[in-house]
């Protein structure tokens, strides 16, 4: 699986524009039609071609995020919780991860995108998403 990390996420990130502990953090899913661009695309209204479709509702699930520091490997690593979209029938590229503020997607601050590879699909199925880990290392 190809990722990308969001150049505004570092800065977003290292100016403490907000903090992850605390934050609402989303995950959004798209078609391959959606053309991320890590240098330009800061917020999730950049985001386009949303997958629709029965069991999936727009903007995506809530996932927890988790910030471990390994003080003997010298690195801290952020994992995005796994989620599923149950009785769904969606077929989606990527994954979007994001900070939700809860109103306008020009709020939102991007994180990372996560590319399949391939369409993944799903008729009247579960559609899972595995958990995704960045990890900043020293």
């Amino acid at each position: 699986m190809a990722s990308i990390i969001y150049n505004s996420f570092w800065n977003d990130l290292l100016h403490a524009n907000f903090d992850l502990d605390t934050v609402s953090v989303k995950v959004e899913l798209v078609t391959s039609a959606y053309a991320e661009n890590k240098d330009t695309h800061t917020k999730r209204s950049d985001v386009t071609s949303e997958v629709s479709g029965t069991g999936y509702t727009a903007g995506g699930n809530t996932v927890a995020a988790t910030l471990a520091l390994d003080t003997a490997t010298d690195k801290m690593t952020l994992t995005l919780a796994s989620t599923t979209w149950p009785a769904s029938t969606i077929t989606a590229r990527k994954a979007i991860y994001y900070v939700s503020r809860g109103g306008a997607a020009s709020a939102d601050e991007l994180i990372c995108v996560d590319d399949f590879g391939s369409d993944v699909a799903t008729t009247a199925g579960t559609f899972t998403l595995n958990a995704t880990t960045i990890t900043l290392q020293n």
